[in-house]
Formats: structure tokens, sequence, C-alpha cells
């Protein structure tokens, strides 16, 4: 058999499409899903005026589940409940869809916020990003 040269490069974004076709027939045929949308996104920012102060992008998938990818206030708007008021805002969301749990990751200087609103961690990798912190995998049932 003659070998043939391979080459791996950065994706284009026609490329990330089709990834993300293959993996949802993928998920489709192993995971009997039915529905006509595999991941939903659901983000929203929280503004006041024109200026945004926080912001939250998740995921909806599979018809039951809520990924939260990124939740984030910023610092001259921190500890006013704007970060309590989005994760609410994702998670209702997500319930109204027919969603059952939702889960996360956080580094530890942020789980104990999670922690307080319900989640309970499921998985830590020890050292990540680096030598002394973790990243903490939690999750909640809606």
């Amino acid at each position: 058999m003659k070998d043939h040269p391979f080459s791996i490069i950065t994706s284009s974004e026609a490329e990330d499409a089709w990834i993300d076709v293959k993996i949802d027939e993928f998920n489709r045929k192993y995971l009997s899903y039915t529905g006509e949308q595999l991941e939903i996104p659901i983000n929203f920012v929280l503004k006041k005026g024109n200026i945004v102060l926080a912001g939250i992008k998740s995921c909806f998938y599979l018809g039951e589940v809520l990924s939260i990818n990124v939740l984030f206030v910023d610092e001259n708007h921190r500890n006013i409940g704007l970060g309590c008021k989005l994760l609410k805002k994702v998670e209702t969301e997500a319930k109204s869809k027919g969603g059952k749990f939702a889960h996360l990751y956080a580094f530890d200087h942020i789980k104990d916020f999670y922690i307080r609103h319900g989640y309970s961690i499921f998985g830590a990798l020890e050292n990540c990003p680096k030598t002394g912190h973790q990243c903490y995998y939690l999750k909640k049932n809606l």
C-alpha cells in the first residue's frame, strides 16, 4: 500500500461547519436524538444603557442539557448580583426547553460562586491551568 501524505492545518469556517454537521450526525445515531437542533446557543448580556456590564454564553444540547461556557461580569460591577441574574436566566431558559441538568467548568477562584447557586463538584483537574490551581467540573439538576 502506497503511503499518502497527510497534513494538519488550522481549519476554515467551512471546515468547522463540516465537523459540526458530522458530529451531529454521529451523535444522532448513537444517542437516539430526534429533535431538530442538537445544539441551541443561549447567550445573554446584561446592559446599563448601551454599556455591557456582564454576559453569559451557554449551549443547550440534545434537548435536555445546559452547558455553561462563559459567565463574565465587569470588574467594576461585581458582587451586586449581576452574575446571579444571568445564571438564573440561562437556567430558566433551559428548563423551559425541557432541560434536566446543567454543567460547567470553573477554576478554583470562582467555583464557590457556582456552589452557592446549587452546583456540585463531580471532578477536578489538579495543577490546571498551572501548578497550584485546579479546574473543577460542576453540575446541577434543573
